[in-house]
C-alpha cells in the first residue's frame, strides 16, 4: 500500500528501498550500492553506467538511472527496469561481456544472467535481447506491498537504454509506449490509501472502514 508521491526525494528513497530488496533477493546482496538517479531521458527507460562515474569521499559508485518519463509506470515495469540494469551492473562487476556492437546488442550472456533472476527475455532485432515484466514480478510486488510511484513526466518512451546509453528497442508496448498494468488499483475514497490486486476484489480500508474503489 502507498499514498500518492508528491516529492522527488520520496520517490528516490522508494527506489533505493526497492533496489536493496532486489539486490538481497535476486543477487544475494552482492551488488555494490549505485547512485540512483531520475533524469529526463525521452525515448529510454533507464541506464547503468559502464564505470563508477560518481566520486564520493572514500570511494566511487556506478550510476543507475530510471527515466523520469517512466517513473510512474506500473510497479512491475519499474521492477523490470531496475532488474534489467542491475544485471548489467552484475556483469560489469564480474567481468562478463554481456553487450557488443557498440554496447547496444544484448547478447546470450545478458539473456542467461537475466533469466537467472527470473526476468522474461524477448528477442529485439538489432538490439539482441530485451526484458519484459512477467507474472512473477507482479506477484513479487504484491508480496512486498508495493504499488507504482505516482510521480513522473508526461512523455512516453518506447525504447530502453542499453549498457552505455545506446537506445535499446522496447518490446510489447501499448500505443504511446506504456504497457497496461497486470494489476488492478483500488483506492480508499476517504484517505487515499491504495492497494493492488491481480483480480477483482471487494475490500475495506482498515483505517476508514470504507469500501475501496477500483481506479485502474
Amino acid at each position: 500500500m502507498s499514498k500518492p508521491f508528491t516529492k522527488m526525494s520520496r520517490a528516490i528513497s522508494c527506489l533505493e528501498h526497492i533496489y536493496n530488496s532486489l539486490n538481497a533477493d535476486f543477487f544475494d546482496g552482492e551488488l555494490p550500492t549505485p547512485i540512483l538517479t531520475v533524469q529526463s531521458k525521452p525515448g529510454t527507460m533507464g541506464h547503468c553506467s559502464v564505470a563508477k562515474v560518481w566520486k564520493r569521499k572514500e570511494d566511487s559508485a556506478y550510476e543507475l538511472n530510471i527515466a523520469a518519463e517512466v517513473l510512474n509506470y506500473p510497479i512491475e515495469e519499474t521492477l523490470d527496469t531496475l532488474l534489467h540494469e542491475m544485471v548489467h551492473l552484475y556483469c560489469r562487476e564480474n567481468g562478463i561481456k554481456e553487450v557488443s556492437r557498440g554496447s547496444k546488442y544484448h547478447n546470450k550472456r545478458f539473456k542467461a544472467e537475466a533469466e537467472r533472476r527470473g526476468l522474461t527475455c524477448v528477442p529485439c532485432g538489432a538490439y539482441g535481447w530485451n526484458t519484459t515484466p512477467g507474472d512473477n514480478l507482479v506477484e513479487y510486488a504484491l508480496e512486498k506491498g508495493w504499488s507504482e510511484i505516482t510521480l513522473g513526466r508526461s512523455t512516453f518512451p518506447q525504447i530502453r537504454t542499453g549498457a552505455t546509453g545506446t537506445a535499446q528497442a522496447g518490446a510489447g508496448s501499448a500505443p504511446g509506449g506504456k504497457r497496461p498494468s497486470s494489476t488492478r488499483k483500488l483506492v480508499c475514497p476517504c484517505c487515499g490509501l491504495s492497494v493492488r490486486a491481480t483480480k477483482t476484489v471487494n475490500i475495506l480500508c482498515g483505517d476508514c472502514m470504507q469500501k475501496m474503489e477500483e481506479v485502474g
